[in-house]
């Protein structure tokens, strides 16, 4: 199964609530603290391949999930699948 990935803040509750939720699930997964290493919302931009307005932003394997909210829809809809 493919690793999750987190690009987030350790300040942002959105970021410390998408981590804590694929815990639970133990999902493995990548925090990665756009702050310490550096990386703008231009950089996520390019990744992404458009605008980024908010963090959490979260990929699943290469599939870009969203923010938090999409995260919660996202396993909802892997766990019935």
């Amino acid at each position: 199964m493919s690793r999750y990935t987190i690009f987030g803040r350790p300040d942002c509750g959105y970021c410390v609530r998408a981590k804590q939720l694929l815990e639970q699930n133990e999902l493995e997964m990548r925090w990665i603290d756009i702050q310490a290493e550096g990386i703008s919302k231009a950089d996520l931009e390019k990744t992404i391949g458009k605008p980024v307005e908010t963090v959490p932003q979260i990929f699943h394997g290469k599939t870009h999930v969203g923010g938090y909210t999409e995260l919660v829809e996202y396993l909802q809809e892997v766990a019935v699948a």
